[in-house]
């Protein structure tokens, strides 16, 4: 990501050309008298606009509908429980 430093003066004269180049990706940085006092920056595209660019791409497969939320299964192999483990661990 490119990143172009700009006085407070020449931002206000070319206010148009700047916010053009931060839709195209820049972030532009404002300094007063040579220090840095802000920053301009691209909004990053939503959670859907990723998704869509992902499924656009052939990155991933979705119907656009919500998933169902994952529920883990625990499953015990051995003779002895995990609260047994932190039991015995704390004596």
């Amino acid at each position: 990501m490119e990143e172009t430093r700009v006085g407070t003066r020449e931002l206000k004269s070319r206010l148009s050309e700047y916010l053009r180049r931060v839709k195209a990706g820049q972030t532009v940085v404002v300094t007063e008298r040579g220090k840095v006092i802000g920053q301009i920056v691209p909004l990053k595209p939503s959670l859907e606009e990723r998704l869509q660019a992902m499924v656009a791409a052939g990155l991933a497969e979705w119907n656009g509908q919500k998933l169902k939320p994952y529920r883990p299964r625990v499953v015990n192999r051995g003779d002895r429980q995990v609260s047994d483990l932190v039991i015995e661990d704390r004596r």
